[in-house]
């Protein structure tokens, strides 16, 4: 007799700040058959957000103190680990990623052939700008793109995505607690995955960029991007064997023991 293969339990989270026009937007995208639930981490919003999901009957996590985009995310992943996610998929509730490409995102962790899966906004430059890329955020990325896969020796068009899937196993056994609470933790979390020797692929996803689309300013900009040079520094000095908290894997196999 045959053994009935499981099917992976896919959880969507969602870390919402200031999202009230566009949550419903990206949720009624998602394609819920492909999924087996959606969470809601509200970041010390101050509009509408946590009464609008709650409206959904979505379940939704409150930081009453707003933690950043990174805290946020770190949330919204210890949540989703609770709840048994094999897959888990963030999507920002912005409506700039289109949530109906979802089943296709996770469709090569299913199969096993990747352990991380992105959602790229940069498939050109002609499709990234109409779609309403601020010119300075499509070069700034693409600079910073390069960069990352010379020191990491991959080859990807973008790091920088909201729309991203990761297996379990990558969550668990990453130091997440360790990573920046701002805007960086995105690249921090692929370049730790990548050190650890986890596999990363992608998927093109159209661009849209609105008023209401969150978007980090100039200057914010900048930070973010001293601080993918400064872990992608950190990576290079791991490599020669010095320590550093973004690649403290001994921490969590011990903790997890």
């Amino acid at each position: 007799m045959k053994k009935i293969k499981k099917s992976p339990r896919v959880v969507v989270v969602m870390p919402a700040y200031n999202a009230e026009t566009t949550l419903k937007k990206t949720y009624q995208a998602i394609p819920k058959e492909k999924i087996d639930e959606v969470l809601v981490v509200d970041d010390g919003s101050h509009d509408r957000t946590v009464e609008i999901a709650k409206k959904m009957k979505l379940p939704i996590f409150v930081h009453e103190k707003n933690l950043g985009y990174g805290g946020n995310q770190k949330t919204c992943y210890r949540k989703a680990l609770e709840r048994r996610a094999d897959i888990i998929v963030m999507i920002h509730p912005d409506y700039q990623y289109d949530a109906s490409l979802t089943g296709e995102l996770i469709e090569p962790l299913i199969k096993k052939r990747v352990n991380i899966m992105l959602g790229s906004r940069i498939r050109s430059r002609r499709e990234s700008l109409a779609g309403g890329m601020p010119i300075y955020k499509y070069f700034s990325n693409r600079f910073l793109t390069i960069a990352e896969n010379i020191v990491l020796g991959l080859n990807l068009s973008e790091y920088h995505t909201g729309f991203r899937a990761f297996e379990r196993q990558v969550l668990e056994n990453l130091p997440l607690a360790k990573f920046s609470d701002d805007f960086v933790f995105d690249a921090e979390i692929l370049i730790s995955a990548h050190a650890r020797g986890f596999t990363i692929g992608e998927i093109p996803v159209p661009v849209r960029y609105f008023p209401e689309a969150s978007s980090i300013n100039f200057f914010r900009s900048l930070k973010y991007g001293l601080g993918i040079l400064l872990a992608l520094f950190y990576y290079q000095l791991f490599r020669l064997g010095m320590k550093n908290r973004l690649f403290d894997f001994r921490k969590v196999i011990n903790e997890k023991n």
